[in-house]
């Protein structure tokens, strides 16, 4: 495994488990024991996925010591205020049974997130989160945020794969010291992207499948990536990336893949504003 150091001196796995869309207990749990059986050491979650309490009882029954699994989750904009996050941060704790969170992200950058970032500013103050970030925050608003606090975001978790690749984004981050995340790296099967011709051409020089081309692009651009999977051969695959390296003819291949855009969510569109104020 390959780690990334925060800002605050905390090492992060490179490469971590996501459970978005796993709102069964037993099949999150069991997909994130098959995760942490193959070698998996960040879990990533969050308050509107509905299995943080599955998360929490995987790494206990793991049997994995609790400081040698970095945990990140996310707090939702319906409790975005100073007492908002502080509360829901606890609310965190006590589903996961754990003393402390190792990242806590808030979830959007809308609503009272200047409030929500004051309260988890208190909170990693408190030792009860270890470090503090973002999420889908576009450049120009992580530059405020960057400008505006003295704690400045420690991960900007965004969308991120070869079809949206967010250059100016990763060039705020990196100014900022800010590290970089990936949601849905394999843009949600979108666009066949899994038998993507150049993807796949250029696994068969490495013998590797497209989704570990894809991933190993984007680590070697510095981003942290968090696949999800609830099937235990793709899971074991996704974190086999650590023993191949993409050539720059390879890196410049996928750059040229780059629509500019997203397909997944579209946050300057009113509608999708809208209906992430009418969730939770």
């Amino acid at each position: 495994m390959e780690y990334v150091t925060l800002s605050n001196g905390v090492r992060m796995p490179m490469l971590g488990f996501g459970v978005f869309q796993i709102p069964d207990h037993e099949e999150a749990k069991r997909a994130v024991r098959t995760a942490l059986d193959a070698g998996y050491r960040l879990i990533d979650t969050a308050q509107a996925y509905g299995n943080e309490r599955a998360v929490g009882e995987a790494v206990r029954e793991s049997g994995i010591p609790r400081e040698e699994v970095f945990i990140t989750s996310k707090i939702w904009l319906s409790d975005f205020s100073f007492e908002g996050g502080q509360a829901a941060t606890e609310r965190t704790l006590e589903r996961l049974g754990s003393e402390y969170v190792d990242l806590m992200l808030l979830h959007q950058p809308m609503g009272d997130y200047i409030g929500a970032w004051r309260g988890l500013e208190k909170m990693l103050a408190a030792g009860k989160v270890r470090a503090i970030g973002m999420a889908n925050c576009y450049p120009h608003v992580l530059a405020d945020l960057c400008e505006t606090f003295a704690v400045r975001p420690m991960v900007n978790q965004v969308e991120m794969h070869p079809f949206f690749q967010q250059g100016r984004n990763l060039e705020t981050m990196r100014f900022y010291g800010v590290i970089p995340e990936a949601w849905a790296p394999f843009d949600e099967g979108k666009r066949n992207f899994f038998r993507d011709p150049v993807l796949t051409s250029i696994g068969r020089k490495y013998g590797k499948s497209a989704a570990q081309v894809a991933l190993r692009w984007n680590l070697q651009r510095g981003v942290v990536v968090i696949p999800k999977s609830v099937h235990a051969e793709r899971i074991r695959e996704n974190l086999d990336v650590f023993d191949f390296a993409l050539t720059d003819e390879d890196m410049a291949a996928i750059a040229a893949m780059d629509l500019g855009r997203s397909e997944i969510v579209d946050h300057f569109d009113p509608q999708w504003i809208r209906f992430l104020h009418s969730v939770g």
